[in-house]
């Protein structure tokens, strides 16, 4: 299966009929951060625990439990939401080391649903700017042309998503701080 080309339902599909696991889809996407994010900085932290969440998916399959209907596919989510157990810093010093006790709602839904939460992405510093250039962890690339930016505040997510690094990210929007970002890197913000 191509998972740079396979939609959310092949994916699920393919996982909950055994044709690829939830391990080997998390691997392939951890892989391609690995490989390419040096260049990018869209994610400010990849999960210690993703694999054996996968893992955890792939048992519950197994013993043909009700997986949810986004089984098996990854995506990043914007440091700005909280996610137990790994960093929340909206991008900024003043939250360093903060580690939520709860989910976001949103990150509920999508783990209740079956996904698999690769890691936070970079945004600009509070989701206060449009070029993802004032983040903690260092600027965010466009990942077409990487002396530019990819727009904020939900930079990471796009850039992300527009260079694979996850099947599908989440952003927040107040004043086009998806949709911009979504323009400057050529993918879909909604």
């Amino acid at each position: 299966m191509d998972l740079l080309q396979a939609d959310f339902s092949q994916v699920t599909e393919a996982v909950q009929n055994k044709k690829i696991s939830a391990v080997e889809t998390t691997q392939f996407f951890l892989d391609r951060i690995q490989k390419l994010d040096q260049q990018l900085n869209s994610f400010t932290h990849v999960s210690k625990t993703v694999l054996k969440e996968a893992e955890l998916l792939d048992q519950k399959i197994a013993r043909n439990e009700n997986v949810g209907p986004l089984a098996g596919v990854v995506f990043g989510i914007k440091d700005l939401l909280c996610t137990k157990g790994m960093p929340s810093t909206a991008a900024s010093k003043m939250l360093s080391g903060f580690i939520p006790p709860y989910d976001a709602t949103v990150v509920s839904r999508l783990k209740n649903a079956g996904a698999i939460i690769l890691g936070k992405l970079n945004q600009d510093e509070f989701a206060m700017g449009t070029s993802n250039e004032t983040s903690v962890y260092g600027a965010c690339h466009n990942p077409w042309d990487p002396s530019r930016v990819p727009g904020g505040s939900s930079g990471g997510s796009a850039a992300a998503q527009a260079a694979r690094l996850a099947m599908a990210t989440i952003g927040t929007d107040t004043g086009g701080s998806i949709r911009q970002p979504a323009s400057f890197c050529g993918v879909v913000g909604v």
